[in-house]
């Protein structure tokens, strides 16, 4: 494990463990005691739907870098790819093996991994862009302060992502924005729903409209680097929101840790095809 691993999974349990100082244990066990089959059917449903539209996202962005990825082996990878970044330290670990994967399936590891990396970047990027407007469009006590902040980062991220393609000249990358942009709103939009669900499994007084805001916000802390598998900034966040709004810091955690236990398993497909075959051989063989 490298330093920089060791410090992300350092900081996602001293995250944790201050939420369980100050909260106690119970909110994680409400939360978990939430769960009903109905929702985790949910889950697995809504999971289906983000995790094909983020292989199409895949297979654009790999297609403008001159590599053919079919449909099975792309599905099959990603889903292997969110169980590894749903169980392990980082959340990006899952993202690393499928770049390499793929990369050495067609004898350019390089190249596997670039394109994994152009793809990923486009989900933080419409997530944050998404949360802005949400927060316009659906005000939220102690939340519209975040539009700005949120705009300058989002105009931020997209020049570090157009400036590399433009000083190359790529047209290739360029034109694969438009099918990649509504890729990874549905995908923003199907994790939302599923926060949205898992808060009012753990008994959230609030309409859909009211927890919109609240879901991007607290999923858009899961981008912050120190967690495991997701868990840490997001409920530490989801405590702050929730208390904001009157609902309760316990709450808010709950929520989370619902809402992280759903999201586990939308990604359990994942473990299967990396329990039956090595996601290299979906890649190589699909």
């Amino acid at each position: 494990m490298t330093g920089w691993a060791r410090v992300r999974l350092v900081g996602g349990l001293l995250v944790l463990a201050a939420i369980v100082w100050r909260l106690g244990a119970g909110p994680f066990l409400a939360g978990l005691r939430s769960l009903t089959p109905a929702a985790a059917l949910a889950a697995l449903s809504i999971g289906v739907v983000t995790t094909v539209c983020s292989a199409w996202r895949w297979r654009v962005v790999a297609g403008r870098f001159g590599v053919d990825l079919g449909w099975r082996p792309a599905i099959a990878a990603y889903y292997g790819s969110q169980f590894l970044n749903a169980t392990l330290p980082g959340g990006v670990l899952g993202d690393v093996h499928r770049g390499v994967r793929h990369g050495r399936s067609i004898d350019d590891v390089g190249l596997g991994v670039r394109a994994v990396a152009w793809e990923r970047a486009a989900g933080p990027v419409t997530h944050l862009a998404l949360t802005a407007l949400v927060l316009a469009a659906l005000p939220s006590p102690g939340l519209s302060w975040l539009v700005g902040p949120l705009g300058l980062v989002v105009l931020a991220l997209a020049v570090a992502a157009v400036l590399p393609v433009a000083r190359r000249g790529s047209g290739r990358l360029r034109s694969a924005w438009p099918p990649v942009l509504v890729a990874s709103v549905v995908v923003a939009i199907g994790h939302a729903v599923t926060f949205v669900i898992a808060a009012r499994l753990t008994g959230v007084p609030a309409s859909a409209a009211d927890l919109a805001p609240v879901a991007m916000v607290v999923l858009a802390a899961m981008l912050v680097p120190l967690n495991i598998g997701g868990w840490g900034p997001r409920e530490s966040v989801a405590a702050a929101v929730f208390a904001a709004a009157g609902w309760g810091a316990a709450t808010g955690v709950a929520a989370a840790t619902a809402f992280g236990l759903l999201a586990l398993i939308a990604t359990l497909p994942g473990l299967v095809v990396l329990v039956v075959r090595p996601v290299g051989e979906w890649v190589r063989h699909g």
